[in-house]
């Protein structure tokens, strides 16, 4: 009996040491096996680079209209939001008082006119009596003076009359462009004068698309505006897919801001379904490998396998030992997908790791599941920050 309770003990006692070696055996299998990772080999796709950036429109022409006269508005003759052409009569002033202002200038310019025409006959009167020595030199002298004054009053006259027949002109206020007018800001029995804002026209046949371009962006197209090779441009509003609307880079400004590290740029674009409005928010897309709109062959990987180390983009890959190797790399534009071009860096056999970097160190052992790179789904936020020498 006693034997069989020392054997019954010493087995109970051996059965802590029995489960512990069975996890360590598992621990020590885990770490042989490696980390379990997703990798993906690279893409190569003929692509055109491209960068995006978020910019605003604007309008090519804007105009603010003012009246040229000052009086009482009469008549307003648009509906706000409408079309016009250049030259469309928009608002109408009280013409009366210019009206009799043009006539009495007219009136005034046909006097003057008559008093200089008989001082011109005078004149040539005097001219042959002088040849007849029937008038005095004085005489003559007083005549011809007299015939350039008069003709120098009519002439004023005829200013004044011009005058006044152009501020009857201004009584109809006129669309100096054409383009989609805005609303009324005064309306029919007001007075205005020439400091008064009664509308704005804008233009609509083309606009521009304004947006702040990266150093990297400036320095690709600068040289390819420089060589008079054109830079395709294509935006796409907020409720838009893909980049619908072509255009070309028109203006690249002639500093760049050492705050911000941007460069103010613009695109101009034709707009002629009118449907692209000054001030809307759009994603602008600038051609920036060969300015042609050519495609060039490409390494592609998904942005989530991108790290960074200090200043530097890093990706890990997946080596001959399936282990894991820190490759530094340059990154081109985003590609669309989720994929971002790589520019050096990457071979087309390289095998990239997806996820898990942030349990990943160079040469550390992997377990990797194969994936298409293309069905990764970038994560959301910023990309992950490592450091090569964990």
């Amino acid at each position: 009996m006693k034997l069989l309770f020392a054997l019954s003990a010493l087995s109970l006692a051996l059965l802590p040491l029995t489960g512990c070696d069975s996890s360590q055996d598992k621990a020590a299998m885990a770490k042989a096996a490696g980390t379990p990772v997703s990798a993906a080999l690279v893409v190569q796709r003929d692509i055109v680079e491209t960068q995006e950036f978020p910019g605003r429109l604007e309008a090519i022409e804007r105009v603010a209209i003012r009246p040229r006269v000052s009086g009482y508005i009469t008549s307003v003759h648009f509906t706000p939001g409408s079309l016009v052409k250049k030259g469309d009569v928009l608002f109408t002033i009280d013409a009366r008082p210019y009206q009799a202002q043009l006539n009495k200038a007219e009136a005034d310019a046909h006097s003057a006119r008559a008093r200089a025409d008989l001082a011109k006959v005078e004149l040539e009167r005097a001219e042959r009596l002088l040849a007849d020595r029937a008038i005095a030199q004085r005489e003559f002298d007083e005549r011809a003076s007299s015939q350039k004054e008069l003709d120098a009053t009519a002439r004023a006259a005829q200013a004044a009359t011009e005058a006044a027949r152009l501020n009857m002109a201004y009584t109809k206020v006129l669309a100096p462009i054409g383009g989609r007018v805005s609303k009324a800001e005064i309306t029919v029995g007001n007075l205005v004068d020439g400091n008064a804002v009664l509308t704005s026209v804008v233009s609509t046949d083309k606009i521009y698309a304004s947006f702040e371009g990266d150093e990297d962006t400036y320095l690709r197209v600068a040289g390819l505006k420089r060589a008079g090779a054109p830079v395709p441009v294509h935006i796409a509003l907020n409720n838009e897919q893909g980049y619908p609307h072509a255009g070309e880079l028109d203006f690249i400004d002639n500093r760049l801001d050492t705050n911000t590290g941007s460069v103010r740029m613009r695109a101009v674009l034709k707009n002629a379904e009118r449907n692209l409005v000054p001030g809307l928010f759009v994603r602008v897309q600038v051609a920036t490998g060969n300015g042609r709109q050519q495609a060039t062959r490409a390494v592609l990987v998904n942005e989530r396998a991108i790290g960074t180390d200090l200043n530097r983009k890093f990706v890990f890959i997946v080596n001959r030992d399936g282990k894991a190797e820190y490759r530094a790399v340059t990154l081109g534009a985003q590609a669309g997908g989720g994929l971002r071009i790589v520019q050096s860096g990457l071979q087309p056999d390289d095998k990239v790791i997806l996820d898990g970097l942030q349990h990943i160190r160079p040469g550390a052992a992997l377990s990797v599941q194969t994936i298409a790179m293309d069905s990764a789904i970038p994560t959301q936020g910023k990309t992950p920050s490592h450091d090569k020498n964990g």
